[in-house]
């Protein structure tokens, strides 16, 4: 974890995006640690230390740092059965590292087999705060969508992105959904 950090502060990202990035890699080396029995500091990762990993969650911190949201929604994490590869040997998924960054996660299950939460992207999820549940009153300002290229059937490898406002009260109430 150690180097990891050091990699992450040496980068020429803001502090809040650096902060971001050493978050969720603290978070996923606590996860890994409680799975292997290891304190987070004795963490060795494989996958995800990758430099194109680090350099992803990197990105992804400057991403929202620089959008800076008051608040961050996510709808219920999709959950498939299944087989996931990894540096040991074939998981089951979720996988144990994923199981433990769930808590207090609000999920859905679906019926097709698959690794669809990574632990990449439930530690960035929890470094940025996010609050799990339905979508919140607001007023629409922008959206986007993206796709994975891995096809899993039945599923929809994408998230969507809607940033807005609060929705202003007047004598008529809230903005109608």
């Amino acid at each position: 974890m150690a180097d990891i950090a050091a990699i992450i502060e040496a980068g020429g990202l803001t502090g809040g995006a650096k902060a971001l990035a050493v978050r969720a890699f603290g978070l996923l080396a606590e996860a890994e640690g409680e799975v292997h029995g290891r304190a987070a500091a004795e963490v060795t990762f494989h996958e995800v230390g990758a430099l194109d990993s680090i350099l992803d969650v990197c990105l992804a911190a400057a991403l929202y740092d620089r959008l800076g949201p008051s608040r961050f929604v996510c709808g219920p994490l999709p959950l498939c059965d299944g087989v996931a590869k990894s540096a040991h040997g074939p998981l089951f998924t979720p996988a144990p590292a994923v199981l433990r960054l769930l808590s207090g996660v609000a999920v859905t299950g679906l019926a097709s087999v698959g690794e669809t939460v990574t632990p990449t992207a439930i530690a960035l999820l929890k470094a940025f705060g996010a609050e799990f549940g339905g979508w919140p009153d607001m007023v629409v300002t922008g959206r986007a969508v993206v796709y994975g290229s891995r096809l899993l059937p039945g599923v929809p490898n994408g998230a969507v992105f809607v940033r807005g406002r609060a929705p202003s009260l007047g004598a008529e109430g809230p903005v109608p959904r």
